[in-house]
Formats: C-alpha cells, structure tokens, sequence
C-alpha cells in the first residue's frame, strides 16, 4: 500500500508533466500494478479473452441436476454428461461441480422443553483400563435433563444391556423421580428393530419403562442433534473431569464423578439465564419429576448355567465354585457389578464377590473342603495330600530327601506318625530345622522334636490320638480281685500253723 501523497504525485507525473509509466516505476521505485492502480487505469489495459471451457454447454444440465439430487457424485455426472456428448476430464468436472453445488449444511431450531419432561441419554468410550490380566473398556453412563441441565454420570467397564438399565435405575433414584419421556440412540439395548416410525422395543426396556411410566422416543438413524444436549454433556465430561484425572478403582472413580457433578457441573449458570445456577434451576424441575414407584427396578443379569466337572461356573472370563451338590444340576446365575450369585430354583447355593479380571478362580473354601470330604483319593485325604495339607513344609523336606537318595513313601508315612504324636506346629518346627540344617532325614526329625520336648519339662502329657481308632474311644477296663494270685501263692501240704 501506498500513501496519499504518493498517490497524489504519480497523477501529477502521469497527467501533468506526461511522464510514461515506467518512467514513474524507474524513478519511484515502484512496482507496475501500484502504478497502475493509482492512475486507475486498469480500463485501458486489454483483458484477456476466456476460454470457453468443455463443460459450458452442460452447466444447465448439471444446475438442474444438483438442484434434484444434492449429493450426486462428481463421477455419476461424469458418467451421465459423457453420454451426452462430453470429451473433457473428471478432473475439470469436479471444479465445475464443486462451485454448482448446492450448500447442505442445514438449519436447526432451538429446542425448547418443560420442567420435567424429557431427558436425553446416551453411552460415551474414554479409554481401556487395566484389571488384573484384562483389558476393560470404560464407558460412561450420561443422562441430562433437557430443562436444567442436571445430569448423572456413571462408569462402567462395558456397555452391556443390565448396565444401561442400572445408570437409569440410579439416576431416577438420584434425582427423586423420573422425566415423562427419554430420547436415546437406536442401540440395541432399547430399539431391536425399526421400519420407519415404527419400533420394536427390548423388552427388558419396556420393562423399565412400564415401571418408572416414562416413554421413550429414539432419534432417527444419524440424527444426533436430536439429543444435543446429553452430546455437549458427554464432551464437557472429556474436558472438565476425565482429562488428567487418576483414579485407583472403579468405586473411586465414580465417587469422584459425583462429587465433580456437585461441586462443578450443577454450579456452572444455567443456559437459559446466567444468574441462576443449574442446582437452582434443577430444584425447581425435581417437583415436576413423576414420583419413584416403591421398589427400584432390578437390573441383575439372570442366566441359566450348569456346573462343569471342576465344580465351576464361568462368568465373564472367570470361574465361580460351586459346592459338590449342585453337580449335574440346571442353575439360575444372577449377576450384578458387585456380586454374582448362584441359585437352585429359589435356594442360594453359592454367592461370590464379582471379579472383572481374566481366568482368575473365585472359590469359597468350604466347597473345596465339602469336595475333600467327599472324594476318597482327593488332595487332603490321601496319605501325601493330608501331610501336603496340614505341614506345607513337608514338601520342601521330602524333596530334599529325595535329591539325597530317601524314599518318599516310606517317610511320608513315618512323618504321619510323628504328626499324630507331636501335633502340626512342632513337627512343621523341627522339618524347618532340618532343611536349615541340610540333615533331611528322618532320624534328624525325631531328634529335634525329642530335645525340644525334653526342653518343655513342663509340658502336658501328650495326648493319645485314636481319631484312627474311634472303637478304642469308650474302652472300660476292669480292674479284677488280686486274692484269686494269692491263693494260688499257699501250699496245701503245709500244715497250719498251731495256735498259740
């Protein structure tokens, strides 16, 4: 750009003193165009004649089709004008279409609703987690209410049918009631198929509905903005609580969601006026929720299951136990996030905390024990397994005596015998000695215990064990008349001895 005073003398060169253009450029040091736009003389310079371009005499045809079919593909067109006689590119007929074609970007209305009458919900991806072996997806559960923007939030580790249900069921519980109606996504926990208008709902869906009365109302297929507002929720949870955000468990994280939504998102002014919050506003809309029914809806996954031959069930990439009597038995598996427990008809035959690791066994020991009890040749009832069970420092030892030449069976069973005289703890005590030692044989064993009960002097007698021998447990022994000896001691050819 040049100044006004510049301006003004180039004209007077250029009208007065008649000096030619590149006379100014020289003696200025101008560029051409600067001069030339400031005498204004672009009219007597000569244009340059267009090229009629290959696609002029299709340019009607190719308005009016656009108008018709908005998104028609440049290479369709192509097709259809190289029918009628084009020779040109689809390269030249892509710019010429680009400038036809007709803006899509669409206009919306403002949607406007009543305290209490709709909310929006939907299921957001923020990362996979680690748990024990396993990769977790976690998903978060949004539910926002159209009037005031309140809103729940809950984290799950998948987006299964039963979780969908239970961030519903928590949220109507949150709030203290429930909107007439929701507007949700056409997954396939709420919409099994559609055909227009038409639906055909879950039925565990139509359950939830009939029990807190509210309707339902899924957007169209790709219509998103039908629900923008739990979507701008959705981002304003990426942005405000997830980014950076640590976390220990699931538990934790959740806790710290709400307090997040209590002390963050219900404080931000609300929308529609910013000098009131949207606590204040969400007050107000709680009295026109629909009243809670008097029993939350259960949202437990129930599922028929059988045991395998391990005395397991599999749920989820782990294994439940089972006590010895449900074998062979059809079972009811009633799942939640926290437990999973297993029926036989209305009986509960086995409960377990619920595990989201991989291949991990979930066992209660008294179904290991009831199985021990029951099976002759099972780990604790043969002679190896109940020495293995009651001294686990018996395996290093008869270990150890192997590598230097004993043999096992035989000191298993002399070991069993020193168990029932000494008990577990002093013979664990003296098996420990010996390995410190290096001695692993048996007369090492008996040794030790020996001097330590010869260093206990007052220690109780050690108490008989007949738990092999309960006939001997109510044994009576008399005790017999003894004159019947000393008759037999006295001589009859013996005479009497005379009286005195």
């Amino acid at each position: 750009m040049i100044s006004d005073e510049q301006v003004v003398r180039i004209r007077h060169l250029f009208h007065a003193e008649h000096w030619k253009i590149g006379t100014i450029v020289t003696e200025l040091g101008l560029h051409p165009d600067t001069v030339h736009r400031a005498l204004d003389t672009d009219r007597f310079r000569s244009q340059p004649r267009l090229r009629d371009r290959l696609t002029d005499p299709y340019l009607d045809f190719l308005r009016q089709t656009l108008q018709q079919y908005p998104r028609l593909r440049a290479t369709r067109l192509f097709q259809m004008i190289q029918a009628r006689g084009y020779t040109g590119s689809v390269t030249q007929l892509r710019r010429v279409v680009a400038d036809l074609r007709p803006p899509t970007r669409e206009a919306f209305l403002r949607l406007q609703t009543f305290p209490g009458e709709q909310a929006q919900a939907d299921w957001a991806c923020f990362s996979e987690v680690t748990v024990g072996r396993a990769r977790r997806r976690l998903s978060a559960f949004v539910l926002t209410l159209s009037y005031s923007r309140a809103l729940w939030l809950e984290f799950f580790f998948d987006q299964t049918l039963e979780n969908f249900l239970l961030g519903h069921v928590h949220a109507f519980h949150d709030w203290g009631g429930a909107p007439r109606s929701l507007t949700t996504d056409n997954l396939r926990s709420v919409v099994l198929e559609r055909q227009g208008d038409a639906f055909h709902f879950h039925p565990r869906w139509l359950e939830l509905s009939a029990h807190y009365h509210f309707t339902t109302r899924p957007c169209r297929p790709a219509r998103g903005n039908e629900k923008g507002r739990v979507e701008r929720t959705i981002q304003y949870v990426r942005h405000s609580f997830f980014a950076a955000r640590p976390f220990t468990t699931l538990e934790d994280f959740n806790r710290q969601a709400l307090a997040w939504r209590d002390q963050i998102a219900h404080q931000r002014p609300w929308p529609g006026d910013d000098s009131r919050t949207v606590a204040e506003v969400f007050a107000e809309e709680k009295a026109r929720l629909l009243p809670l029914p008097l029993h939350p809806f259960s949202c437990d996954l129930v599922k028929t299951v059988r045991a395998d031959k391990t005395l397991c069930v599999r749920f989820d990439l782990n294994d439940y136990s089972l006590p010895p009597q449900a074998r062979n038995r059809p079972l009811t598996l009633v799942a939640s996030p926290t437990t999973v427990r297993l029926l036989d008809g209305s009986t509960e035959v086995a409960t377990h905390p619920r595990s989201y690791d991989r291949h991990e066994l979930v066992e209660d020991p008294a179904h290991r024990q009831a199985l021990l009890e029951q099976k002759r040749k099972a780990l604790g009832s043969t002679p190896s397994g109940r020495l293995a069970v009651m001294v686990p420092e018996s395996q290093a030892f008869l270990q150890a005596a192997f590598e230097h030449g004993e043999s096992t069976p035989r000191l298993t069973v002399q070991l069993l015998r020193l168990l029932d005289d000494y008990g577990a703890q002093e013979l664990a005590a003296a098996l420990r000695e010996a390995l410190e030692q290096q001695t692993p044989r048996l007369a090492s064993v008996a040794f030790i215990l020996a001097r330590r009960h010869r260093q206990q002097r007052r220690r109780a007698p050690l108490p008989v064990n007949l738990s092999r021998r309960p006939d001997l447990e109510n044994l009576t022994v008399s005790h017999p008349s003894l004159e019947a000896y000393d008759e037999l001691c006295e001589d009859p050819e013996e005479d009497p001895e005379p009286e005195r």
